[in-house]
Parts: structure tokens; C-alpha cells; sequence
């Protein structure tokens, strides 16, 4: 026997296909050596409550649904400090964490994959006296995530954010920050902002570059300027698909902490759900805080 799990799933994320796939998963599970605690979520925040009570009874936490339902249960063994490694099987629209760590798709595969695979330390972001796993965000679309619907993501999947988030386009709002890190100050009035620990973010790979580890205690910073004129903003579509960093209408750069703050509370949102309204935030790389288990 290798120990006891505690498979947590979120029998609502993507389409609820985990409802078909549920007992070959289990069946992978015990097949691997393990005695399996099974636990659908109850509700908002139950992923968290259930990894925090549970960490120290199991050998390994294993977790279904999407970038959210990770974010809670991640948040969750931070808090208490628990060292117990952790599997992750996607279900939900989009998976950035997921596509990142080349987690397949495919549910019984993904869980085949744990039981053979090996730890991966992995980064984990503090924000304020909150925890995310690859993304920290403030700004236009930032709200797509959370305010778009489950039932819409389910039957759209990603179209659904690029559908709610194009009805935004002639509506940005703009914030005056100062961002520390590194030592220096960047000032500006910025349209949007993210930390980021991803090769993907919203679906879209290397959005923030090619260069990312996701084990090298640095986050990757990118915080984009109010556009003046359509070819501004032309420029900052065109650097962001594109992937490089010669305009100068994006602030790009890497750091292992940052301070942000203005002269009003934004809006955040932490792993694609909200983050809470903050007028400063403090936030720190942790570096290979949690390990995953990986078979890539």
C-alpha cells in the first residue's frame, strides 16, 4: 500500500464530466496501492476546509475541478503548513496550472499519471494574508472569471471569458499604482496587471514570455499602460500575442516580491476568483512551497 488519499472533486466544474469518469479514477487509485477517502465539495470553500482538516490524516491530497477548486485546496494546506504533496486532475473551462505542468486532459489519464508520477516542487504566491497558485490580477477582465457564469463556462468553455471579456473593451478603467520590486519603482496609470507563476494564463500560452520556471522563486510581472490611441493598443495586443517586450506601453520584468499600492482599493482576483478589494498589497514568492505530483 502506498497510504491513504483523500481525492476531493468538484462535481460541478467542466460540464460535471467527472460523473462518468468517477469510478475509474477511484479504480486507478486503488489499483496504485492507496486507500481512497472520497469527498465531492459542499459548496464554496469546502476544498480548503476539507484539505485543512484532513492533511495530517493522509498521505496525499488529490484534487478535481478547476483553477479554483486548486486554489482553495492549496490555500488550505498553506495556512496550516502541511508538507503532504498533492495530485491535481483538471475539469474545469480553462486549467492554466494544469496546461502549464503538461497535466493531461484526458481524467483517468491525469490520475494514472499521479500514481506514477514524481514530486515536482512547485512556487506558491502570498498575497497580503492570502495564498495563489499562478496567477495574482487587478484590472480589465480580471473580474471575467467570477462574475461569468457556470453554467456558461460549461457549455462555452474558454469562449465564455473572451465572450464576457470583449463586452469590456470600451469600458477600461484605469489605475495610478506604484509598483516596488527589485529595488525600483515603476509609477503609471495601468488598465491591468499580473503576477503570474504560468506558462498559461486565460488559455493563452507564453502570454508572458517563453522564459518561465515555475520552480525558480520569481514571479513574472507584466502591467499594461492606459492605450491613448487604437495603435497603442494595437501595440500592446500585438506584444502580448506575440510575446516579446520592446513597447513601452507594458512593464515587464521578474521579481521575487512586490509592493503595490494607490490612492483607491482595487479589485483582485487570485487564481480566477475574487481576491478582495485592497488599496496596498504585499506579495511574495514562496518558493517551492508545495509539491505536486507529475508524470511529464
Amino acid at each position: 500500500m502506498k497510504g491513504r488519499m483523500l481525492f476531493i472533486f468538484n462535481p460541478r466544474s467542466g460540464k460535471g464530466q467527472i460523473r462518468n469518469k468517477l469510478m475509474d479514477i477511484i479504480d486507478v487509485f486503488v489499483k496504485g496501492g492507496y486507500e481512497v477517502v472520497v469527498h465531492p465539495t459542499q459548496g464554496a470553500k469546502d476544498a480548503e476546509k476539507m484539505a485543512k482538516s484532513m492533511a495530517e490524516e493522509v498521505d496525499l491530497i488529490v484534487c478535481s475541478g478547476g483553477d479554483g477548486t486548486l486554489d482553495e485546496v492549496v490555500t488550505g494546506l498553506m495556512e496550516i503548513g502541511a508538507n503532504v504533496p498533492l495530485g491535481y486532475i483538471p475539469a474545469g473551462s480553462t486549467n492554466d496550472f494544469a496546461s502549464s505542468l503538461e497535466i493531461p486532459r484526458d481524467m483517468v489519464k491525469a490520475a494514472q499519471d499521479i500514481v506514477d508520477g514524481h514530486l515536482f516542487s512547485v512556487d506558491v504566491g502570498s498575497f497580503n494574508e492570502d495564498n495563489f497558485i499562478y496567477v495574482a490580477a487587478f484590472g480589465m477582465f480580471t473580474d471575467v472569471s467570477y462574475e461569468t457564469s457556470q453554467d456558461l463556462k460549461n457549455i462555452l468553455g474558454h469562449l465564455a471569458y473572451v465572450m464576457e471579456g470583449a463586452k469590456r473593451i470600451f469600458d477600461i478603467k484605469t489605475y495610478h499604482l506604484c509598483v516596488e520590486a527589485n529595488g525600483e519603482v515603476h509609477e503609471g496609470d495601468y488598465i491591468y496587471g499580473m503576477i503570474t507563476n504560468s506558462h498559461s494564463i486565460g488559455g493563452f500560452r507564453n502570454l508572458v514570455g517563453n522564459d518561465v520556471e515555475m520552480d525558480d522563486g520569481l514571479f513574472e510581472v507584466t502591467l499594461i499602460k492606459k492605450p491613448k490611441n487604437p495603435l497603442e493598443l494595437n501595440e500592446i495586443i500585438g506584444a502580448l500575442i506575440n510575446a516579446y517586450d520592446d513597447t513601452d506601453m507594458i512593464d515587464a520584468f521578474k521579481a521575487n516580491s512586490l509592493y503595490i499600492h494607490g490612492d483607491e482599493a482595487i479589485s483582485w482576483t487570485l487564481d480566477g476568483e475574487f481576491g478582495g478589494e485592497h488599496k496596498e498589497v504585499r506579495i511574495k514568492n514562496r518558493k517551492q512551497a508545495l509539491d505536486i505530483l507529475i508524470n511529464s
